[in-house]
């Protein structure tokens, strides 16, 4: 098969998803097209923060390699390093859950996955902490909320029917 019939049947399957997707939108009501309108909004911001992110955290780092900043021994730059990629890091799994809860007609963002944004954020909130410098009663804080954040994950997931297990149970 040559390149022009492989774009040709990629160009229609693309077509055919357009119309499935056209035909799905209206099916929908007002407030589920509004709702997915807001939904689609929100993705185009977000990709925008994630791109610029990467550009910016790109930069960053050719920068600090050009002055030779990069040193492993200077926590500090690593810490804001990866502190800057657990941020796009969170940034992709918020927009994933939007993502989620279009298809399934979800009328809520799934309270799981805003908990794991929680947690993604406490996690980058930890790896770029400068434990020298913080207060054992914040460190305590923190510790306590991720510990709380952990537990109510807990709670969720586990009144999610799960594969292989009986919901009567």
């Amino acid at each position: 098969m040559d390149k022009s019939a492989s774009g040709l049947q990629d160009n229609n399957g693309l077509l055919k998803q357009m119309r499935g997707l056209v035909g799905s939108f209206r099916s929908l009501t007002f407030y589920e097209r509004f709702e997915r309108g807001v939904f689609l909004v929100l993705t185009m911001i977000i990709i925008v923060i994630v791109a610029s992110g990467i550009v910016h955290l790109a930069l960053d780092v050719l920068l600090l390699v050009v002055t030779d900043q990069l040193n492993p021994a200077n926590q500090g730059v690593f810490q804001a390093v990866f502190g800057m990629i657990f941020t796009i890091m969170i940034a992709l799994e918020f927009k994933h859950s939007l993502l989620i809860s279009l298809p399934r007609r979800e009328n809520v963002v799934r309270v799981r996955s805003i908990i794991l944004i929680a947690m993604l954020a406490m996690v980058r909130k930890f790896i770029a902490i400068d434990l020298a410098e913080t207060p054992p009663l914040e460190l305590f804080a923190l510790s306590a909320a991720i510990l709380a954040i952990g537990l109510v994950y807990w709670i969720v997931r586990d009144g999610e029917p799960r594969p292989g297990r009986d919901p009567s149970i």
